[in-house]
């Protein structure tokens, strides 16, 4: 998901739900408050809406629907999605709370002349009230506490994978906070009916990961059958999945468990399908928990599978339309299995250019790889840039053998800086439409 479409998505969340709450406020008939607590009021709601609301699709989002895959382009757009309306969630939620701080304010600058009076309430439904109010402000402060781990990247990700898995409970506890403070009005208009479905939905997806029942339908068991290291540290991990496995598309990946306590993590899948269970990773130590792979794996070690997720495939969009690859480092594993699967296809006529941009061609392990699985695609021309020998590939590089009026589709896997500027450079130079495609694995 572009960040242009991924912008306009959250836009159009926030409009659709700002829509149906400014219709629910007109169909109220009730006495008005004078001008400053009016504002006051419902910028308090409002807030809490939004935020409530954004936490519901964060966590909706978060059951991985597959359903989604397609129109949002795989289910690494997708978290990037729940990554930014968790993060809107969080800031409504600050503005709920600071808003709400400000009442002292309002009363020192206007008085409490125009206010309207507060509901009364007793008994059992004023204890609920009070003890919502406090689970909200204490909710508050720990989804706040939760964004700042999310993303401080050095904080350990074996500790932030179990603060995060309390979001279900914390969300739980906000729900309870809304049901018993939202005004009562509100469940007789499409703003209540629209925040119950939120409410309903966000509910059931955070049983669904208390559970631990989110992506269990697609979950294989298999066994290592093979482990090897090459000199710059990447990890070839072959496993044989059990018949459950449905088969996968080159380019696709999956969520992989070596050990139940460290949870699963994402890594794309290395090799082509060939119907017989048997799938590949290439693993390089990027993380703590990636670099001390290598002395955790053994052969016959058991692996749960997960998937396959994604969209990342090259088949062509656009009729006649010039077909890059560029890998950077350990994105070429998707191109890997491209190509792999191209060499069991009877119609290898697609025609595309392969850049693979490293460091030292002499230490890389998939230069040799790269350059066998090319040797019967007479139609994928290969470019390898070795950045110690002064090669570095540019946008300058790759238009000056294409004419600017034809229409261009990029596929990269690589640091996404280099994404960002790259793609930036080919769309202020290329006079026809690009589409760059990337793959998001930054899923924290």
């Amino acid at each position: 998901m572009k960040q242009q479409k991924l912008s306009i998505t959250l836009a159009l969340i926030t409009a659709g739900i700002l829509m149906v709450w400014g219709f629910s406020y007109q169909m109220t008939t009730t006495v008005k408050a004078s001008l400053p607590w009016e504002v006051y009021d419902n910028s308090l709601y409002v807030s809490g809406l939004l935020s409530i609301a954004f936490m519901s699709v964060t966590m909706m989002l978060a059951t991985r629907p597959r359903w989604l895959e397609a129109p949002f382009n795989g289910l690494d757009q997708i978290y990037r999605l729940h990554k930014w309306s968790g993060i809107l969630a969080v800031l409504f939620a600050l503005s709920h709370w600071l808003i709400e701080m400000g009442d002292d304010l309002i009363k020192a600058l206007f008085g409490r002349a125009g206010r309207l009076p507060e509901q009364d309430f007793s008994g059992f439904t004023d204890m609920m009230r009070e003890a919502a109010e406090a689970i909200g402000e204490w909710g508050v402060y720990l989804v706040f506490g939760m964004l700042i781990l999310t993303l401080w990247k050095r904080f350990p990700y074996n500790l932030w994978r179990y603060a995060h898995r309390a979001m279900p409970l914390l969300y739980l506890s906000l729900v309870f906070h809304t049901v018993w403070l939202v005004p009562l009005v509100w469940w007789q208009q499409p703003i209540g009916w629209l925040m119950g479905l939120l409410l309903a939905g966000g509910s059931v997806a955070s049983l669904l990961s208390i559970k631990g029942l989110i992506g269990r339908s697609r979950r294989v068991q298999g066994t290592i059958t093979a482990i090897s290291t090459s000199a710059m540290g990447i990890i070839e991990v072959e496993c044989q999945l059990e018949r459950q496995w449905k088969g996968h598309r080159a380019g696709q990946f999956a969520f992989v468990s070596f050990d139940h306590s460290e949870g699963a993590h994402p890594f794309t899948i290395a090799s082509a399908d060939h119907g017989n269970g048997q799938i590949s990773f290439q693993i390089k130590g990027l993380g703590d928990y990636t670099r001390q792979l290598g002395h955790r794996l053994k052969i016959g070690q058991p692996v749960t599978v997960e998937g396959p997720y994604g969209q990342f495939y090259f088949k062509q969009r656009q009729q006649n339309a010039t077909q890059i690859w560029i890998a950077g480092g350990i994105g070429v594993t998707p191109f890997l299995a491209w190509l792999e699967s191209l060499q069991n296809q009877a119609d290898k006529s697609l025609e595309a250019e392969m850049h693979y941009c490293i460091h030292d061609s002499a230490k890389d392990p998939f230069v040799e790889r790269l350059q066998e699985a090319c040797n019967g695609l007479s139609g994928i021309q290969l470019h390898i840039h070795d950045s110690s020998q002064g090669s570095k590939l540019t946008a300058k590089q790759l238009l000056a053998e294409h004419p600017e009026t034809k229409a261009m589709e990029v596929w990269f896997c690589g640091p996404s800086s280099w994404a960002s500027s790259l793609e930036k450079a080919l769309r202020e130079s290329l006079k026809a439409p690009l589409s760059f495609r990337q793959e998001a694995f930054e899923l924290r």
